[in-house]
């Protein structure tokens, strides 16, 4: 059971991970740092895209945006770390 609980940690690790390099990516394409038309940003940015997408839409509908600040990526990366705290703390120690 441990290693269940291991890849699901693993996996919202994972993914919090691309969460966090798509908002940069997005932040460098706002700001002109990197061309969003380079086949390697499209390539990233597209997969991260349709990677992180899904979730953030369905939070966009309840979170509107505060001042032109989309908070909606930031409520989902802190759904991921209740959920990998939720597990650690109280979901995991029953099965020891």
């Amino acid at each position: 059971m441990t290693a269940i609980f291991w890849l699901i940690n693993t996996v919202l690790d994972l993914y919090a991970l691309c969460l966090l390099v798509y908002v940069i990516i997005s932040w460098l394409v706002a700001f002109n740092i990197i061309n969003s038309y380079q086949p390697l940003v499209q390539t990233i940015n597209g997969f991260l895209g349709r990677l992180i997408e899904p979730a953030v839409r369905h939070i966009r509908r309840y979170v509107p945006p505060f001042n032109g600040l989309d908070l909606s990526v930031i409520v989902l990366f802190l759904g991921i770390r209740f959920v990998q705290i939720l597990i650690n703390t109280s979901i995991a120690p029953m099965f020891y």
